[in-house]
């Protein structure tokens, strides 16, 4: 076989402006070609990340056909890993023994330690970023999927990490309906913080609407979620002139200090991470919570799993509020990408490539983002019906995406979440002062990263 640029074979023989690379046979013997995919954080609702590709690779095989050549491709799926460490540690270990997947469906905070370690491929050397369907993605969400400058991988989708309020139980306690419609602008402007939400917190329980510390009911385990609060009080992950990750010891004590209030004014539980999730889950889709924060994808288990009928009747919903002074409204997106793996030959990687590009249409993208509850990646999807005739796809690509940050791509970020969560636990059980905890992340971060994180 040879590789042909895409653009020379559409423009002949499909008559469609396209790049990026195919493989043409050169004999009339048929190619065939196994990719596998594996999908880590999956289920039920996102068996498109690899039914996206068994369609891409469908329509490849029927365009080949089309110019004369006979391409078989088989995809082999799995979503069932047990959690993400199980997950990642599969793919490193497959990888480098030859037994791992050809296109991997991952974290973008993945890529920098995958690509340092020679795991993944530069996506940006097989398909033609500059030619539809790839032109047409956000802007950002290429940004997030790239590395030293260079693009790795393909956004497979987007979300964003809201805060969420239970109407009824905001009702209850003196908001209007128009107050509550409102609510999402007062938040975007700053003019509602998170201590407006321990504040309300608060007035739900002396209500007796929800039971003490399910006045504010976070999200039970870490996440990139409460990067956002540090966010909230103006902190800064990382510093894109120099590349070199940020500790804002002010705002990083805010942050923890918020923690500590809410713990302290009884409207979070002392022992709420580690809340099984199946519970939590229940606890906010049925008005037990009054308000919280978590991803919209959770969407869908509201609505489906714990039976939420009317959705839009009982929650509302809001970018992350600010601190107060010095910070800001915002929301995290952490989409998962498409990768493909160094493991095989250029040929294999050019298929794996080709059918990423292929499952990144608007519309093959939509059947995800629709049942998944996820975001779209490219503009031209709110054109698509399905897509622009859901109303939670539709409001939530509006009021949070346009604002949505990332946490960075650094090879170092890893250790730096992990000494930042650990500090917000001693802080929450009650163990250190937001002070302590803060004096000992600097301490810790210095001595892991050294040079790679700056102080401020």
């Amino acid at each position: 076989m040879t590789i042909m640029k895409l653009e020379s074979i559409r423009t002949t023989a499909l008559a469609a402006a396209a790049a990026g690379a195919m493989l043409v046979a050169t004999a009339a013997s048929a190619q065939d070609y196994n990719i596998t995919v594996w999908a880590g954080g999956s289920n039920d609702a996102d068996i498109y990340r690899v039914e996206a590709i068994e369609m891409a690779a469908d329509i490849l095989e029927r365009e080949m056909a089309i110019l004369g050549e006979e391409v078989n491709i088989e995809v082999d799926g799995r979503i069932d890993f047990g959690s993400w460490d199980e997950f990642k540690q599969a793919v490193t270990l497959g990888v480098e023994s030859g037994t791992g997947p050809n296109i991997v469906v991952t974290s973008h905070g993945d890529i920098a330690p995958w690509s340092s370690a020679g795991i993944i491929r530069p996506v940006e050397d097989y398909v033609d970023l500059d030619a539809w369907p790839l032109n047409d993605i956000y802007d950002n969400l290429i940004e997030i999927s790239s590395f030293d400058g260079i693009v790795y991988g393909i956004p497979q989708d987007a979300e964003s990490r809201p805060f969420f309020a239970w109407i009824p139980h905001m009702r209850a306690i003196g908001y209007s309906d128009e107050e509550i419609a409102a609510l999402p602008a007062r938040v975007q402007s700053g003019d509602y913080t998170l201590y407006d939400v321990l504040d309300d917190a608060e007035a739900m329980q002396e209500a007796g609407l929800v039971e003490p510390g399910y006045g504010f009911y976070p999200r039970v385990s870490n996440g990139p979620d409460y990067w956002q609060f540090y966010q909230s009080f103006g902190g800064e992950m990382h510093d894109s002139e120099t590349g070199q990750l940020v500790l804002d010891t002010e705002a990083m004590t805010r942050f923890y200090q918020f923690f500590a209030d809410a713990v302290e004014r009884g409207v979070t539980r002392r022992n709420h991470i580690g809340t099984p999730w199946d519970q939590w889950y229940a606890e906010v889709a049925s008005g037990q919570a009054g308000l919280w924060h978590g991803g919209t994808w959770h969407y869908a288990r509201y609505t489906g799993r714990e039976g939420l009928d009317d959705f839009f009747g009982n929650v509302q919903f809001s970018l992350i509020p600010s601190g107060g002074d010095g910070g800001g409204s915002n929301t995290i997106t952490h989409p998962l990408v498409y990768l493909v793996t160094s493991q095989d030959d250029e040929d294999t990687a050019f298929i794996a490539a080709e059918l990423i590009k292929i499952a990144s249409e608007p519309r093959i993208n939509t059947l995800h983002a629709i049942l998944s509850a996820h975001l779209g990646i490219s503009e031209s999807q709110s054109q698509v019906d399905l897509y622009s005739g859901d109303r939670w796809a539709r409001e939530a690509t509006d009021r949070l995406l346009p604002y949505a940050s990332a946490m960075p791509n650094h090879v170092g970020f890893g250790d730096y979440w992990n000494l930042m969560w650990a500090g917000l636990e001693s802080v929450w059980a009650g163990q250190a002062t937001p002070e302590e905890a803060v004096e000992g992340l600097q301490v810790a971060a210095q001595n892991a990263l050294g040079d790679n994180i700056v102080i401020r």
